[in-house]
């Protein structure tokens, strides 16, 4: 939870991870927050510079095999945002950055390590995702209907420590039936699009998350028309 005068967003390894126009949720988080009158700071950090644990929300986004493994390495040798989550920092993490969160993840035809952040495993599908996803998020969090693009190769199995952020009903996700996964106050999913764009509900339920404090509505027209589109369009 935030202690200081202003709400610190840390976008992680831009130079590595930031391929489907993730950065984009760091945008919308900040903006949200603005409405509200909540003061931010965004910090952009590349994989050459430690980690700070003094963030309240830490994103971290898709990229290819190869600079996900790197990533990987870097951030379990920098223990940074692992000091964040101890003091209990908030963490949306997305594609390969979700696999990262978990206990293994396959690249470049290998397994590799992950964070141990959360109770998930992540092997290599016989088919790619690709394209509109959709699913009934989980009734705890509170949250409308995910809508979102996915584009991996990955399986995700869940483990006990986490439950699914969706149920299904258009797209694979973690493996045709569930959809991402959390606890506590880290969330991983495989929308892109960017998912925040799509899941402003979901952008209010980190900053919630960060600031213990429940968020104001705001005049949520536009996204509200861009969900109702692409939910209408896979509903055809």
């Amino acid at each position: 939870m935030s202690t200081e005068s202003h709400l610190r967003l840390i976008w992680l390894y831009p130079d590595l991870l930031s391929t489907y126009g993730d950065r984009g949720n760091l945008l919308i988080l900040a903006r949200r927050a603005d409405l509200r009158g909540l003061p931010v700071e965004c910090a952009e950090v590349r994989a050459d510079h430690p980690v700070p644990a003094d963030g309240d929300i830490y994103l971290i986004g898709g990229g290819e095999d190869g600079p996900q493994a790197l990533a990987a390495q870097r951030l379990i040798e920098d223990r940074g945002l692992h000091r964040a989550v101890e003091r209990g920092a908030t963490i949306f993490a997305v594609c390969a950055g979700y696999q990262l969160m978990g206990h293994s993840f396959y690249a470049k035809g290998a397994k590799y390590p992950g964070l141990d952040l959360l109770d998930i495993d992540s092997n290599r599908g016989e088919t790619r995702a690709v394209g509109e996803l959709a699913g009934e998020t989980h009734p705890a969090l509170g949250l409308p209907a995910l809508t979102g693009f996915e584009n991996h190769g990955g399986r995700t199995t869940l483990g006990p420590g986490v439950k699914p952020l969706a149920k299904v009903t258009t797209g694979i996700g973690n493996d045709g039936q569930s959809e991402g996964a959390w606890n506590g106050r880290i969330l991983g999913t495989y929308s892109h699009g960017p998912a925040l764009a799509r899941n402003p509900a979901i952008a209010d339920l980190l900053l919630r998350w960060a600031t213990g404090q429940n968020m104001e509505p705001i005049d949520d027209r536009w996204p509200t028309a861009l969900r109702n589109e692409r939910l209408s369009a896979i509903a055809k």
